[in-house]
């Protein structure tokens, strides 16, 4: 029997242009390439509720990274190589044709342990990027290796020369996370060639290493992944899982990373499972979940849960990666609302209830004689529901949540010159500070749109340029 997939019942808190499933729930991006004159983000769908569910792949291409057409389910689980799942992979175009490989999440039967599964890495191709055939002869790798746990899934594939090489995020059988290599020569078959990389304590760098990703930036090879399992410190990992990179050098010879100290990539609440991609250009693109496990969700009583951030360029800067809103972001400005240069001496409001907006901040700090400044987003009775407050003594901004009690920090290299980029949507707010030295991001819930202020306890200089955004740059299409 067929069964209906969820719909939409409220529209309150839907994005304007930011990915998420016509309804139904999403987690994360998946399968991030450019094929035929698309760029393609696929994504982990629930169709039949709001609800973690049987992973499904959802699927969305554009061309331009701005307007996203929604395209029919690419991967449904039930198979026998995916009986219970098709969970998180990655994309590669080879022959003219495009490739998923993906993870299938088995459970065994008559077994209700959620934690007592098996996995394996599995292949599906399209020759038009829209119908997905998958592999007649699945798995493509059916067994983890002998020192692994049955954590072993989310392969993220590239190519160098006539070789293809894979990683796998996994855990070792003492119960610390790890990234695990393959190489290829066809994408069919392929060989182990072992750990690369590895957690050195359960406590500070995670049990379970997801979404690996390895890429090159600058003559400087990257792995970026998210660890499950690191504790706080201080303010830092504060999440109940983080997102996060190491900076090295992968060793092809002894397949090894020779990496430096973790480094959370973005300090919201609101962030996790990255996938990168290189962009014809050249460029160095990002998604990942605008959301976090058990996150609180308002929008699920409305038939929907969970979606993408705007995408974003990764670039390295001194051994730091920084992140900004891609450039095509320029096509979503419908006008300009304001553009100016004053001294701000009393609380100002930039905006005035806009569900869309962006605004870009400049702060000249130089002659500024207080000590802080902050930004607040707030409801219709001017109450803040998020505010961003700069200490200027220990150049550290910290983000507060009126639906949270638990803040989020992040300290910025000493400047006088502080830029705000700040991505407004419907229930979301992505805030870039100094050129994506630092990134908050954000979810928010609010039954009216928000109006944005800023205040200081002493006067200062700001230019700024705000601009009112598309709210239709996603078209859902299929359901």
């Amino acid at each position: 029997m067929t069964r209906d997939y969820i719909k939409l019942t409220n529209s309150r808190y839907r994005l304007g242009y930011h990915i998420a499933a016509p309804a139904g729930w999403i987690n994360d991006p998946n399968g991030f390439c450019f094929f035929k004159g698309y760029y393609h983000i696929f994504y982990q769908y629930h169709p039949y509720s709001a609800s973690w569910g049987p992973m499904h792949w959802g699927h969305a291409r554009s061309q331009d990274l701005i307007h996203w057409e929604n395209l029919p389910t690419a991967l449904t689980p039930g198979d026998s190589e995916d009986k219970d799942g098709c969970f998180s992979g990655s994309a590669i175009v080879k022959d003219d044709r495009l490739y998923l490989i993906y993870t299938g999440h088995h459970y065994y039967p008559g077994d209700n342990d959620p934690e007592h599964f098996w996995q394996n890495q599995n292949m599906a191709y399209s020759d038009d990027g829209i119908t997905f055939t998958k592999y007649k002869h699945n798995p493509i790798i059916a067994l983890p290796p002998k020192d692994n746990t049955q954590h072993f899934r989310d392969p993220k594939v590239w190519q160098i020369g006539r070789n293809y090489y894979l990683v796998l995020g996994s855990q070792e059988t003492d119960g610390l996370g790890r990234v695990i290599l393959y190489k290829s020569a066809n994408l069919v078959d392929w060989t182990y060639l072992g750990p690369i990389a590895k957690a050195k304590t359960r406590k500070t760098e995670g049990y379970m290493w997801e979404c690996p990703d390895l890429f090159s930036l600058d003559n400087q090879d990257i792995l970026l992944l998210s660890p499950q399992g690191i504790e706080p410190q201080a303010k830092k990992y504060l999440n109940l899982n983080q997102t996060g990179y190491f900076i090295g050098e992968l060793d092809l010879t002894t397949n090894q990373f020779k990496r430096a100290a973790f480094t959370e990539l973005d300090h919201g609440h609101d962030f996790y499972a990255t996938q990168t991609m290189l962009a014809p250009d050249g460029r160095r693109l990002l998604f990942a979940w605008m959301a976090m496990w058990e996150n609180h969700m308002p929008e699920q009583q409305d038939g929907w849960a969970g979606a993408l951030i705007f995408p974003r360029e990764l670039k390295l800067k001194g051994n730091h990666l920084y992140m900004n809103p891609v450039k095509e972001l320029t096509q979503l400005r419908t006008r300009t609302l304001s553009s100016q240069q004053f001294e701000l001496s009393q609380a100002t409001q930039l905006v005035k209830t806009q569900a869309q907006v962006e605004l870009q901040l400049t702060l000249d700090l130089n002659n500024f004689k207080g000590h802080h400044f902050n930004l607040n987003l707030t409801d219709d009775h001017d109450v803040a529901q998020l505010i961003l407050n700069y200490d200027i003594a220990t150049h550290e901004f910290t983000l507060k949540r009126k639906d949270r009690s638990d803040p989020r920090y992040a300290t910025i290299k000493p400047t006088n010159i502080i830029e705000l980029h700040i991505l407004v949507d419907t229930s979301s707010i992505e805030i870039f500070i100094n050129s994506g030295e630092t990134v908050f991001t954000e979810r928010f819930y609010l039954p009216t749109k928000p109006s944005i202020w800023l205040n200081s306890d002493s006067p200062l200089m700001l230019k700024s340029e705000i601009y009112q955004l598309s709210n239709e740059a996603i078209d859902y299409g299929i359901n």
